[in-house]
């Protein structure tokens, strides 16, 4: 499941080349997250068909189906096809971090040779090169099922965050609300949804699970109503809000708690060494860029009339 929906985001890191992004984004967003959603349905459904739900192999389902059936060369194509999916997630991933790293080494977060952009392509090349070198590496010496892990656990608090930026920018930014009633209600709708994700692997499923749930829908629902939430007819935003952040807050919990602990022992120390890295150079670097933009002629930075560096 993680890497049949891990691809669409991947669409947003694409603005600065998408002629009208506004309108192009969601539409693409939008459109792939549902023809995915419909093809992994369909094919859910066919497996069924094939194979009775408690003998399907949790090992290449569908090759062992095949050869079940008795069409081995069908169980070959698809064990070739999955081969390519593989690669083909790996070449996805590539192409966003690779804007990713585009843009935080114009912030001077990471080295700015990362940030430099092919002339004719208008792609960032090096950082494509880096991380294709990284990527290659890592499919290389590292076991699938501890890849798996950490794309998993990775995606699901980026997606985590992305919910509940998006509820604060809503109702906080655009809405001129104060941030405590948001940052209160955040706050609650998490620790309700880890209180369900922990009963849910206790067992604890009869009075307790529908305590927890119903206190979540109570919540959003006397926030949706008490603090005002305005829109910008002139762009496109999401709807009904805050119920769907609400609920991809709640599932990412959900899905979270439901990884190895090695998972997170080892999201843990990359973490800590990100952290590291930011402290000791990113931070810094950051700061020394800022004072030599500011040092230019003396001019201010935010001052029309002066060049960034990049443009230099």
């Amino acid at each position: 499941v993680y890497f049949s929906y891990i691809g669409y985001d991947t669409v947003s890191t694409m603005a600065e080349e998408i002629h009208n992004p506004s309108k192009s984004l969601p539409v693409g967003i939008v459109g792939s997250v549902l023809i995915v959603s419909v093809l992994y349905c369909l094919m859910a459904l066919s497996l069924c068909v094939m194979v009775p739900y408690n003998k399907i192999s949790g090992q290449a389902s569908f090759s062992n189906a095949f050869q079940k059936m008795g069409w081995k060369w069908a169980s070959n194509v698809v064990g070739a096809g999955a081969s390519l999916g593989i690669v083909a997630s790996l070449l996805v991933a590539m192409l966003g971090q690779a804007r990713y790293l585009c843009v935080i080494g114009r912030a001077r977060l990471v080295p700015s040779w990362l940030a430099k952009v092919h002339p004719s392509t208008g792609t960032p090349l090096n950082a494509t090169l880096f991380l294709g070198i990284c990527t290659a590496s890592i499919a290389l010496f590292t076991e699938l099922e501890i890849v798996i892990e950490m794309i998993s656990i990775g995606t699901l608090l980026v997606f985590y965050l992305v919910a509940n930026a998006l509820i604060y920018r809503r109702y906080v930014i655009i809405s001129n609300n104060p941030p405590l009633h948001t940052l209160l209600f955040l706050f609650l709708l998490s620790c309700s949804s880890i209180g369900f994700s922990v009963l849910w692997k206790l067992k604890q499923q009869w009075w307790n699970l529908p305590l927890c749930g119903g206190s979540m829908i109570t919540m959003t629902a006397f926030f949706r109503y008490m603090v005002p939430c305005l829109r910008q007819p002139s762009q496109w935003s999401v709807p009904f809000m805050p119920w769907p952040a609400a609920i991809s807050i709640f599932l990412n919990v959900f899905l979270t708690t439901t990884l190895k602990k090695v998972a997170y022992q080892r999201f843990g120390i990359w973490a800590c060494s990100i952290t590291l890295f930011y402290v000791l150079y990113g931070v810094h670097s950051t700061y020394q860029a800022e004072e030599m933009e500011m040092g230019v002629d003396g001019v201010n930075p935010n001052s029309t009339t002066q060049h960034s560096k990049l443009d230099i």
